[in-house]
């Protein structure tokens, strides 16, 4: 609205510059490519991380499959920690050496953490590969949208700071040539510049 003003504003102004109608027009670009330009960017970016993000997590829940381990057994604790609250120490509790059985039918026994403390011949349920290996589990469709979602909002941002860095450049550009014309009106001016009966 500001950049609209401008425009208006300097149309008929007898005081106006070339330098002044030149910026109002550059605001105004600037201010229609930010609200056109990154909003599109914004739109095509977060729908093809959508769509790339969907196919990861189709291909994630074909490739992945939960299955039940059993624990074994728990593995010994590290050296005492002074400070409880410390991740080793908390992370310790939870490692235990466990079997499952992979979706291929395959027999394993390691080394996993576990969600929750247990104990021996507890069970709960990892996810693994078609090979047993354990593997994180796979995104779901709501984390995938919240990405692109997030990808969309930051393209459409970059664009914008991009215009506005352009905006700016060229306002700074027109500034410098503004003072320069002032200075070389001030030489002209000459020494005489407000005296009484000068230049008559």
């Amino acid at each position: 609205m500001r950049a609209i003003t401008g425009v208006w504003r300097w149309r008929h102004n007898p005081l106006r510059r070339r330098t002044d109608r030149l910026e109002a027009w550059v605001a105004l670009a600037a201010a229609l490519l930010i609200a056109g330009g990154a909003t599109t960017a914004g739109c095509l970016a977060g729908q093809a991380a959508d769509e790339a993000l969907l196919g990861t997590v189709r291909i994630q829940h074909e490739q992945r499959h939960l299955v039940w381990a059993t624990v074994d057994r728990l593995v010994s604790r590290a050296p005492l920690d002074p400070d409880p609250e410390t991740s080793s120490q908390r992370d310790a509790h939870r490692r235990v050496i466990a079997r499952w059985t992979a979706w291929d039918r395959s027999r394993h026994l390691g080394p996993i953490s576990t969600p929750r403390p247990v104990d021996p011949g507890d069970r709960f349920r990892i996810w693994t590969d078609e090979h047993g290996r354990v593997v994180p589990r796979p995104m779901d469709a709501g984390t995938a949208g919240t990405h692109a979602v997030l990808a969309g909002l930051g393209s459409a941002a970059a664009v914008g700071g991009l215009v506005e860095s352009g905006r700016r450049l060229i306002v700074w550009r027109l500034m410098v040539r503004r003072f320069r014309r002032w200075d070389q009106e001030w030489e002209r001016a000459g020494q005489d510049w407000g005296r009484a009966g000068a230049g008559g």
